[in-house]
């Protein structure tokens, strides 16, 4: 079992295959962005492995994260791979949804449940925008083929002057389609080219725009994850917040981060990161790499520092460790 150094049980990781992704989001990636070279990036092989470290240690979710993991090379085979890791209790992934009609029965296949796909805007050209190039009826036609076999849930970055006029609308689509839906508070990783603290929106003036409209009803749900759920009554939709900014989730963190590239980052506000790459690679034994991994944990951080109002970011993009 992994506890950290605050106590906290570590049972969840979220797994970046790829920091390479077919959009380019304005909040998650700049317009300079240099992604990893090939040769440093983990092998399907090596993600497997750590993975099976991992679950070794007492990790009972799994996150694949990107980038767009979809897009990652052999990411059936990890998927078949993973799903049959009969200590992994639950295995899941966030994806944009443009390669779902193409992925979806392996996704399936591995014995996922329910997965994320990020939606900031049901207006064509406003996503094209916000995406820089995403096509939304892709997204859709997708969403409409997999609703009925699987759970979803939308992940929307809510951002002024962007996509804060659709809030409502987003919401009546999730319930028209059974969806979960979650807003997340834009985070500060990388240099994205504006001041985030003018595009930032609280959890709590979405959550009041969504009560002026439809009643919500605070629900004890917890999937893993840092988000507070609320069920919309007479739907069978949960609206959930992930508040960094304004609600601190810190103290009950149960989750590790692992880049592409092979980095063990203990929280998603810090930069540090920790090779696990090079011992992979130096022996077949993995007690070197467990060692290093609970060595770290006496390092996890109490808490992340973002904020907003002295711009401080992270230097890497949100794209590096799948947020």
């Amino acid at each position: 079992m992994l506890i950290d150094q605050h106590n906290r049980k570590i049972n969840y990781l979220r797994l970046s295959v790829t920091d390479r992704c077919d959009f380019r989001c304005q909040y998650c990636m700049g317009d300079d962005i240099e992604f990893m070279p090939k040769n440093k990036m983990l092998t399907i092989e090596e993600i497997h492995r750590l993975a099976k470290i991992f679950i070794s240690l007492g990790v009972e979710k799994i996150r694949l994260t990107g980038g767009e993991p979809l897009v990652r090379r052999g990411i059936d085979d990890l998927l078949a791979s993973l799903g049959n890791e009969t200590e992994l209790k639950e295995l899941t992934l966030t994806t944009n949804g443009s390669q779902l009609n193409r992925k979806f029965k392996a996704i399936k296949n591995a014995g996922v449940k329910r997965i994320n796909v990020s939606l900031d805007s049901l207006n064509a050209d406003n996503f094209y925008k916000m995406t820089k190039g995403g096509h939304l009826n892709q997204i859709l036609a997708n969403l409409q083929e997999i609703k009925n076999e699987i759970q979803v849930k939308l992940n929307v970055v809510i951002m002024k002057g962007s996509n804060d006029h659709e809030i409502m609308e987003l919401v009546n689509y999730a319930i028209d389609n059974s969806f979960n839906i979650s807003f997340i508070e834009e985070m500060p990783l990388g240099d994205i080219g504006y001041d985030r603290s003018k595009t930032s929106i609280s959890s709590d003036e979405i959550k009041n725009q969504i009560s002026t409209k439809l009643s919500l009803k605070k629900i004890p749900l917890n999937t893993g994850g840092p988000a507070k759920y609320w069920l919309i009554e007479n739907t069978k939709t949960t609206v959930g917040f992930i508040s960094p900014h304004s609600h601190n989730f810190c103290e009950s963190c149960n989750r590790l981060r692992l880049s592409a590239d092979g980095f063990l980052h203990l929280c998603l506000g810090h930069d540090d990161g920790i090779d696990l790459i090079t011992p992979l690679r130096k022996t077949k034994s993995n007690d070197p790499v467990r060692k290093i991994i609970l060595n770290a944990l006496t390092n996890k951080p109490k808490s992340h520092e973002f904020n907003l109002r002295e711009n401080t970011e992270v230097i890497r993009f949100m794209s590096h460790t799948g947020g």
